[in-house]
């Protein structure tokens, strides 16, 4: 199992975007910037759907997710990749809801994405860049 470790977690919390990416079942590939989004656990991200139609199509039809995340400046990051299930209610759900009327009360995000990661890589340039640490 891999694990977010606590550095990780630091880093998705200050990075502000998180790109997120997925594939149709035909491999067709979509990547989006993503604001709203955190670490839930020691395994698990949650992503707020707002304006993610592709993105929700995507995983209905292939589920498999990959969220890269850095630091600016010195370019620390990580990709985390894993499989994804949407919920459109429920705790997780009302989590992201309260994250986005903090920021944005006229918007109404239609579902939770919540990524089950199962590995992850270090995306920072250097000698480790591509070495799988979870």
């Amino acid at each position: 199992m891999a694990k977010i470790t606590d550095e990780m977690k630091r880093l998705v919390e200050d990075a502000g975007i998180l790109a997120v990416a997925t594939a149709t079942k035909n491999g067709e590939p979509n990547v989006i910037p993503l604001h709203f989004g955190k670490v839930l656990s020691d395994d698990e991200f949650l992503l707020v759907n707002n304006f993610m139609k592709k993105t929700i199509e995507n995983i209905k039809a292939n589920p498999r997710v990959a969220i890269s995340v850095w630091k600016r400046g010195d370019s620390e990051g990580y990709q985390f990749k894993g499989d994804a299930r949407v919920e459109s209610s429920g705790k997780i759900f009302d989590e992201g809801v309260r994250m986005v009327k903090e920021d944005f009360a006229q918007v109404n995000p239609e579902a939770a994405v919540i990524v089950k990661v199962d590995s992850i890589y270090v995306t920072t340039p250097g000698v480790d860049a591509g070495k799988q640490v979870g």
